[in-house]
């Protein structure tokens, strides 16, 4: 469950970040390499803050809870 609420969510950004760049300034690209960087980094520390915050949510990781496989 935690790796389809974070798709959802970094997807999300990304095309957010790509509309606000054409229609308010491309300043906001910026923000579209910020993920980038945030994705990368994470793949080789294993750590990443929004992950970190879901689970503080309460959103499950895969195999805990009642979901069925």
């Amino acid at each position: 469950m935690l790796n389809t609420y974070f798709r959802v969510i970094v997807g999300a950004m990304v095309l957010l970040s790509v509309v606000l760049s054409v229609y308010v300034s491309p300043k906001w690209m910026w923000f579209t390499v910020f993920i980038g960087v945030n994705l990368i980094q994470s793949a080789f520390t294993k750590w990443c803050l929004l992950e970190t915050i879901l689970v503080k949510l309460g959103v499950k990781k895969r195999g805990e809870g009642c979901e069925i496989h």
